[in-house]
C-alpha cells in the first residue's frame, strides 16, 4: 500500500509545510523496558582506542523494540504465504526479498494525517480505557476526523493517537511488568470494517502510539489469524494488503501542535534501516509542519 503514495501525492504533501517545524516521532531505543513482546533494550557499548576517539556498538539490538515500522516479512499469512506470493525460501537472512531495505532505498514520504482520538474523547468527557485495553473501531476514526475538520486523501499516512504510550510510560516498574504479563493493550478492533476502512481510504501507511496497532488480546470471535496468530489482523494487514504498519510512535507533541494550530496534517518521512532482508526497523519518522 506504500505504492499508493504517488509522486503527485508527495508533491501535494509539501503543502502541509507551513512553518518549517519538525517533530521526531521515535521514542528512545531503551524507552520500553520491560517490553510487551520481550524485546529487551539494547546494551550501548562505547569503546576508545585513544583519548581523542570514541566508537560504539549495540549489543542485543531488537529493531522493533521501540517506535518501529513492521516490514513485509514480519507476518506470513497462514493460508496465502508472504506478501506478493514471495516463496518462504526467499525470506531468509541475506536475501533482499520484501525486506525493509526496499523502504530504505525508496523511503516512505507523504502526507501524514494525525487522527487524535485521545483528544476527541477528552473533549467529549470520555477517556480511553487503557487499563482494559479498549478496542477502537473505525466509527471512532471517522468521528475524530469530523471533529478535527480533517479529510483523508488517497495515499495519506494515518497516525492514530490514543495516548497509550504516554500511559504505559507513566506506570511504575511493577505495573509495566503486569501489563507485559497480561498483554492487555489498547488498539484497533479486529474487524473486516477496519481492513475495509484502510483500503477504501487508500492509506499508504498506518501507525499508532499503541503496542501492536491492533488491540490485544484479539476479540474472542476474531475471524483473523488462522491457527498461529490468535485472532490478530497482522497477517491480513501485512501479508495481504502490504501495509507498512507503525507501532509505539511518539505522537503527543505533534498532537499538541496540531490542536494549537487547528490543522492535523504534515509532511511525513519514514526511513527504515537499510538492513538487507530486515523484518522491521526503527521508524526514523519525522513530521514537518
Amino acid at each position: 500500500m506504500a505504492n499508493l503514495i504517488t509522486p503527485e501525492a508527495v508533491q501535494a504533501a509539501l503543502g502541509s509545510v507551513k512553518r518549517g517545524v519538525a517533530f521526531g516521532l521515535d521514542y528512545p531505543l531503551d524507552a520500553f523496558d520491560p517490553s510487551v513482546a520481550n524485546r529487551t533494550p539494547p546494551r550501548h557499548v562505547m569503546v576508545s582506542t585513544h583519548r581523542d576517539q570514541r566508537d560504539e556498538y549495540l549489543d542485543g539490538f531488537w529493531p522493533q523494540a521501540t517506535s518501529q515500522v513492521d516490514g513485509l516479512r514480519h507476518r506470513r499469512h497462514h493460508a496465502h504465504g508472504f506478501y506478493n506470493g514471495v516463496p518462504d525460501e526467499d525470506v531468509v537472512v541475506g536475501s533482499p526479498s520484501i525486506g525493509v531495505n526496499c523502504w530504505a532505498d525508496r523511503p516512505i514520504v507523504g502526507r501524514g494525517m494525525l487522527i487524535d482520538v485521545w483528544g476527541f474523547r477528552a473533549a467529549n468527557g470520555r477517556s480511553i480505557d487503557h487499563e482494559a485495553g479498549e478496542h477502537l473501531d473505525v466509527d471512532l476514526l471517522d468521528d475524530t476526523l469530523a471533529w478535527q475538520g480533517s479529510a483523508l486523501r488517497p495515499g495519506d499516512c494515518v497516525l492514530i493517537r490514543t495516548g497509550w504510550t504516554d500511559w504505559y510510560l507513566q506506570q511504575d516498574r511493577a505495573q509495566r511488568e503486569d501489563i507485559c504479563r497480561t498483554k492487555v493493550c489498547t488498539g484497533m478492533e479486529q474487524d473486516d470494517d477496519t481492513l475495509a476502512w484502510l483500503w477504501d481510504h487508500r492509506v499508504g501507511l498506518a501507525a499508532a502510539d499503541t503496542f501492536a496497532f491492533e488491540a490485544l488480546p484479539a476479540r474472542a470471535d476474531s475471524p483473523f489469524g488462522g491457527d498461529t496468530d490468535a485472532g490478530m489482523m497482522h497477517q491480513d494487514l501485512i501479508a495481504l494488503l502490504g501495509l507498512p504498519l507503525g507501532e509505539l510512535w511518539r505522537l503527543s507533541e505533534l498532537a499538541e501542535d496540531c490542536a494549537a494550530t487547528g490543522s492535523y496534517d504534515s509532511l511525513l518521512t519514514v526511513k527504515p534501516l537499510n538492513l538487507t532482508g530486515g523484518v522491521g526497523s526503527p521508524a526514523n519518522a519525522v513530521a514537518i509542519r
